[in-house]
């Protein structure tokens, strides 16, 4: 079986495509258009296997996509190629329309085409899976809405979640434009009859996480000893998801799911913002002490702090429009698929800080190409 994977070089893409050619017997075709947040490092250490393919290829190019279906043949297509960062949508939302609405549609149209010239049994087993975020469903209640400053543990509230019924409602230029993705993939199975799939993810975190996002940003500028900006007071709730783990929720659904379906996927690890800060910083501790770092002033640590990287945190302005809570319910893709994470936040986070240790040259090589 030959999957296509969009978005191939990014974070996600990246840890799918690794995940399929170490794992499984299957062939990975990489398209990625290699953007700022795309690098093919992430995939090097499967690269010269005889089962990857990589093309260069903007999905909004429909004759560069249009070549790459009828050159390489795919049974499955799975759909990950978009812009991602928040912060980023906010101050130039133009490219966040264009690909993840406009390419997006551009590889529907693409992948449609060349579904109805497809015989028999490859007929029937194409899939189409589009990959996407809970923040399309906007935010939730908040634990400080129920019992404000009550100091009681996320674990011990009863909370909603977000389900596949839950109504759209996005609040930023990105999850605005996957909602309209998500839109337009379900529009292409039931006008056309596409066979598609949805997932819809909680807040991934793992290795090759690229540096602008709060965890890996977070380790980076405490090893270089600067300022960990934090939103707000930090109070904002995600659910953190190890991104091994999604991808093999992904795999799952593209090759066993309903077609038709949604499939949340979610890590049961709902966090605040800071709390995530204050454990990356313990845990460096551990692994790469502060007294031991050139870059930490560990004499101008407050008197008792058992971590002198927590010094380091500053409260910034907070992102217009910021979702309070995002919090995934799980239970369809457990029940209907069997798949549950294998990791906890507190065994993914230790991975992930020491991964980031290990590899201080890919985050060097990253930085300088941004």
């Amino acid at each position: 079986m030959k999957i296509l994977v969009t978005g191939g070089a990014g974070f996600i893409g990246s840890a799918l495509v690794r995940h399929i050619i170490q794992d499984t017997p299957y062939q990975v075709v990489n398209l990625d258009k290699l953007t700022y947040a795309g690098n093919l490092l992430s995939v090097a250490s499967v690269s010269d296997n005889s089962r990857y393919a990589f093309e260069q290829v903007d999905i909004c190019d429909a004759e560069a996509v249009k070549r790459v279906f009828s050159q390489h043949q795919p049974d499955i297509v799975m759909h990950l190629a978009a812009e991602s960062h928040v912060d980023r949508s906010i101050t130039g939302p133009a490219d966040f329309i264009q690909t993840n609405i406009v390419g997006t549609y551009t590889l529907l149209e693409q992948a449609r085409i060349y579904w109805l010239k497809l015989r028999d049994e490859k007929k029937r087993q194409f899939r189409f899976h589009h990959i996407s975020t809970d923040e399309v469903y906007g935010d939730l209640p908040h634990p400080d809405d129920i019992q404000p400053s009550s100091g009681t543990g996320l674990s011990d509230l009863s909370l909603p979640l977000f389900t596949e019924q839950t109504a759209y409602a996005p609040s930023s230029p990105y999850s605005a434009s996957k909602a309209a993705s998500d839109h337009l993939v379900r529009a292409w199975l039931r006008t056309y009859e596409l066979p598609t799939l949805v997932t819809n993810c909680s807040n991934n975190y793992g290795p090759y996480h690229y540096p602008e996002k709060l965890i890996p940003l977070t380790i980076l500028n405490a090893l270089k000893g600067e300022v960990l900006p934090v939103y707000g007071r930090g109070q904002q709730i995600r659910d953190w998801l190890y991104v091994e783990d999604h991808v093999r929720a992904l795999l799952l659904v593209a090759t066993q799911g309903k077609l038709g379906e949604t499939y949340n996927i979610g890590g049961h690890n709902e966090k605040r913002n800071i709390d995530v800060v204050k454990t990356i910083c313990q845990i460096l501790e551990k692994l790469a002490p502060s007294e031991s770092n050139p870059n930490i002033d560990t004499y101008s640590c407050e008197p008792g702090n058992a971590s002198c990287y927590s010094e380091l945190i500053k409260f910034v302005a907070d992102r217009p429009g910021h979702d309070r809570r995002y919090a995934i319910d799980a239970s369809k893709i457990e029940r209907e698929l069997g798949w549950i994470p294998q990791e906890t936040f507190e065994s993914g986070l230790e991975k992930t800080v020491q991964w980031y240790l290990d590899n201080q040259a890919w985050c060097q090589a990253i930085q300088a190409q941004a």
